[in-house]
């Protein structure tokens, strides 16, 4: 990971909601914070950590399926290590996925393939669900607020890319000439750039992707797993998105669970394409924008926005870069593992 681009982008990210917040007026967002009833701020942080908890049932539960040892508590600090790195993954937000599959393969002596096989369903359990409610979202915005061409092209196109890539992804995790001829691609690729031998780190990534292969096949045959996984997923987003209805509570404001859930998922869905992590400021600018379309003041919006982006994505990233030491400086070389083939 290049921590120079990391903060940089981070930096571009804060400044773009600085200007959301200059734009709007720091008096009246002050104002508008000022107002908030705590018990319900309390409320959204106890939800947000029910959600973790169920982040890491679910991980746990794919585990057991393969027989992979595990303890609880160093599986729940693997988790959110894992989420806080895909926070600060520039697009896609999906660096932590490796990393929780090195830290798990380093504490159960289990083979890279296989733990990065639970980490990968534990990511297809979650996007799945994901999938299903942004179609909602994306319809039900199109009928209440009446979105321009241009928004309205925009989330259907970002919905799209979506699909096809995890269709991609999946098709890449099943079909093991697709997932070998991808891997020759970006090696091949690499080698325009390099002068060094990466012949072993090729071997190892054809030699990864075949037993991942299998372990995920496995995984995805086993209907018990696939049904309390599926419930466990659902239950997440409803959580999310109750956090969120929770927030605006917390400010006086009785606002639909549909638009609650409509602004988030599709708010969630833009912050996936540009390249900041955490999707800051776009997430925070689209939740703005549309909150405000929906009739609620601006100040409010952007009161309600900041707080709940404290508690889902700044919460959890300190939480998660603190834990980081306590399993070692090699976290980030998830990578680079030649004793896990």
């Amino acid at each position: 990971m290049d921590n120079k681009k990391v903060f940089g982008l981070l930096a571009i990210g804060i400044v773009i909601l600085i200007a959301f917040i200059m734009f709007i007026g720091p008096e009246q967002i002050m104002a508008a914070l000022q107002t908030a009833d705590l018990k319900y701020i309390l409320l959204a942080i106890i939800i947000q950590f029910i959600i973790l908890g169920l982040w890491n049932t679910r991980w746990s539960i794919i585990c057991k399926s393969l027989n992979i040892p595990h303890r609880q508590l160093p599986l729940f600090a693997m988790t959110i290590i894992g989420l806080a790195i895909n926070d600060l993954t520039p697009s896609g937000r999906s660096g932590g996925e490796p990393v929780r599959a090195y830290l798990l393969s380093k504490s159960s002596n289990e083979s890279f393939k296989t733990t990065f096989a639970t980490v990968m369903s534990d990511k297809i359990f979650d996007t799945l669900p994901f999938m299903v409610l942004a179609i909602f979202a994306i319809s039900y915005l199109m009928f209440t607020l009446h979105l321009g061409t241009a928004l309205f092209t925009l989330l259907v196109l970002a919905l799209l890319l979506f699909i096809v890539l995890l269709a991609f992804i999946l098709y890449i995790c099943i079909n093991e000439t697709i997932g070998i001829k991808t891997i020759n691609w970006i090696f091949g690729l690499i080698r325009r750039f390099t002068s060094r031998d990466i012949s072993k780190y090729e071997n190892k990534a054809h030699s990864t992707l075949i037993g991942f292969q299998s372990n995920l096949k496995s995984l995805m045959r086993n209907r018990k797993l696939l049904i309390i996984a599926t419930i466990i997923s659902f239950v997440v987003w409803f959580l999310e998105l109750l956090r969120v209805y929770v927030v605006f509570l917390a400010f006086g404001v009785h606002v639909s669970l549909g638009m609650v859930a409509s602004v988030f998922l599709v708010s969630t869905l833009i912050g996936i394409i540009p390249a900041l992590p955490g999707g800051l400021g776009s997430i925070d600018g689209v939740m703005i924008l549309l909150y405000s379309m929906a009739g609620i003041t601006s100040s409010v919006s952007t009161a309600a926005t900041l707080v709940e982006r404290m508690i889902s994505l700044w919460m959890v990233l300190v939480i998660g870069v603190i834990l980081i030491p306590f399993f070692g400086t090699r976290v980030f070389d998830a990578m680079d593992m030649s004793d896990d083939s």
